[in-house]
Formats: structure tokens, C-alpha cells, sequence
């Protein structure tokens, strides 16, 4: 029955992106017509004779556009990473969060913001935030190969240690630094699509991009792992090979968007959850229908962000870490 059900959840998925990217390219502080979305999008693609269109085709191609494909990148990514890192540990609240990538991130992207300024132009911020990102994982690897063993106890252990040592560095840094940045400081940390622009969108298709094609390549690897270890290296599996590689892959994928949007917390977390009663174990349409569902979730928690305090935008975190709450809240009594 769920093999039935997978197709029409990956279509319904995808008809929910799309309707969810058009909302977000005609809704904001300012409300522009649908009809009017479309036309501005004619006239860019070439669909329509060219023209001057005004601050509405500004608005709709150089802002908000490339906020909802940054949108539909980064929540795919998230939902993917978070599968992986499941399946690996073997942990249902495996995310991102949980071994230090975003706080490692959060951390660059503090640095720069409080001491060290746009040294490098506008690809300061996402250039800083990466390598903060790579650091933490550095880190993880380290203290895993130190401690002989890679198993999946002592890789969440060592994902916490290193969580809390950058979420510390990343406090020093607030209140050490520059106290006129602090909003900034704090909007970054809890995450935001503000900084999406045609220039720095890429960065976050191709975390997108690798985390999924690294998920639909080994889908075969990742299913036998759900057997646990010993039925995983019975089949031929390299067990310890496969987590590492797949840590490196979700880490480099999670610094890419982490990178460009801020820390959005909950993504990873919840997606896998919902998708498997529809999708099933199995990874290959899983992820999948993550990728959309993640894509689904983050458009509509950053249209929710725009729209609720206008003309104020609230950083999207406070969203998804709202919808997390209540999501982690009813699977427990649910499962109570």
C-alpha cells in the first residue's frame, strides 16, 4: 500500500511547491496580483514582449524569486540531511543541530558579523559560515578517530561536544563584539532567507543538489543499514566507510545552505518523520519525497515569516522551531 501511495504523495508534494513558490513570489510586505506576478515572470523568461514593468518586476524578479528557489533548495536539502543522518545513528532526532553543523556555521557567520566585517564583499557571510561549518566537522572526525570508533553512540556524542563548544564561542562572540550588530547577529542565528539574490542562490541548489544524488546513489547501502550492522556487512556493506562518508556529505551539503540562510532549526528533524508513513523505509523514493516535503515546509514557514508582522519580517526559525515544538509534542502523546 505504501509503494501505491508514493507516487501520488511525490505528485501531490510537488503541485504544494509550486502553488507554495507562487504565494511567496505574490505575498509579502507588499501584496502584488498573481496576474501581475505572471506577467513580470513573462517578460523575464521571454514568454512575453519586453517592457518596463516598474518596481513590480524588481520586486518579483530580483527579490522574490530568488528567495523561493532559495527556499525550495534549502528546506530540500535540510529534509535530506536529516534522512541521512537518521538512517546512520540510527537516532530519530538526528539533525543537523545535533552534531554541531549549524552551530559551527552560526559561529563563522558571528565572526564575521562582530569583528571582522565584509573583508571579502558580499560573499563574506556565506564564505565565513562555510568554513565554520567544515570546522565542526573537522572537529566531530576527530574526536571520532581519537576515540577509535565510529559508531553511531559515539558520533552523536561527539556531535553534542562540539555543538555546545561552538555554541559557546558563538555567545563570546556576541557579547565580546560589536553590541550594534546584535540584531543582526540574532536574526542570522535564528535564520532567514533576506540575503537570497541571484547571486548567492547557487550555493544553496548545489547543497541541494549533492545531498539528494549522494541519497539516490546509495539508496541500496542506506536501505541494508536499516537491518542493522551485522546484516548491513553480511550484504556486502562497508558499515563504518559508508557513515563516514555520508556525515562528509550531509556536513559539506548542511555548510552550503547553512552558508546562505542562517541556522533554520527543526527542518531535518521533522521531514524524515512524515514522510516514511508515505513513502515507506526504503531511500529512494524517501528521499525524495523529503527533498519536496522539506522544500514545502521551509516556503511556507518563510511566507508565514513575512506575512504575519508586517512590515516587520521575523526570522524563520521562530517559525520552524514553533511547528517543531508542536510536532515533537503530538508524536509523543501519539505514541504515549
Amino acid at each position: 500500500m505504501t509503494r501505491g501511495r508514493l507516487p501520488l504523495s511525490i505528485t501531490a508534494a510537488a503541485l504544494a511547491v509550486v502553488m507554495l513558490a507562487c504565494l511567496s513570489v505574490a505575498y509579502g510586505s507588499t501584496v502584488i496580483p498573481l496576474g501581475d506576478v505572471a506577467t513580470a515572470l513573462g517578460r523575464a523568461f521571454g514568454l512575453l514582449p519586453a517592457g518596463d514593468g516598474g518596481p513590480v518586476d524588481r520586486i518579483v524578479i530580483d527579490l522574490r524569486l530568488p528567495r523561493a528557489i532559495l527556499a525550495i533548495a534549502v528546506g530540500a536539502c535540510l529534509g535530506v540531511v536529516g534522512l541521512l543522518l537518521q538512517t546512520v545513528t540510527r537516532n530519530d532526532l538526528a539533525d543537523p543541530f545535533l552534531f554541531g553543523l549549524s552551530a559551527g556555521a552560526a559561529a563563522g557567520a558571528v565572526a564575521v558579523i562582530t569583528r571582522i566585517g565584509d573583508a571579502f564583499g558580499v560573499l563574506t557571510l556565506p564564505i565565513a559560515a562555510f568554513t565554520g561549518g567544515m570546522c565542526a566537522t573537522a572537529a566531530v572526525l576527530l574526536l571520532m578517530h581519537r576515540s577509535r570508533g565510529l559508531g553511531p553512540e559515539r558520533l552523536i556524542l561527539a556531535g553534542l561536544a562540539v555543538s555546545f563548544l561552538f555554541t559557546a564561542l558563538t555567545n563570546y562572540l556576541v557579547f565580546s563584539g560589536d553590541q550594534r550588530a546584535a540584531h543582526s547577529v540574532l536574526f542570522w542565528t535564528m535564520g532567514g532567507l533576506g540575503l537570497a539574490s541571484w547571486q548567492n542562490i547557487g550555493i544553496g541548489i548545489a547543497g541541494a543538489v549533492l545531498v539528494l544524488a549522494y541519497a539516490l546513489l546509495r539508496h541500496r547501502q542506506l536501505d541494508a543499514l536499516l537491518g542493522g550492522e551485522e546484516t548491513a556487512e553480511s550484504l556486502g556493506v562497508p558499515v563504518t566507510r559508508l557513515r563516514t562518508t555520508t556525515f562528509i556529505v550531509a556536513s559539506f551539503a548542511t555548510a552550503l545552505v547553512v552558508s546562505v540562510s542562517g541556522v533554520i532549526g527543526f527542518i531535518g528533524l521533522m521531514v524524515p518523520h512524515i514522510a516514511r508513513p508515505l513513502a515507506g523505509p526504503l531511500h529512494a523514493g524517501l528521499a525524495l519525497l523529503c527533498a519536496l516535503f522539506g522544500a514545502a515546509l521551509l516556503l511556507g514557514s518563510d511566507l508565514m515569516a513575512r506575512t504575519l508582522l508586517p512590515p516587520q519580517e521575523l526570522p524563520v526559525g521562530v517559525i520552524t522551531s514553533s511547528i517543531g515544538a508542536f510536532f515533537v509534542v503530538a508524536a509523543l502523546l501519539r505514541k504515549g
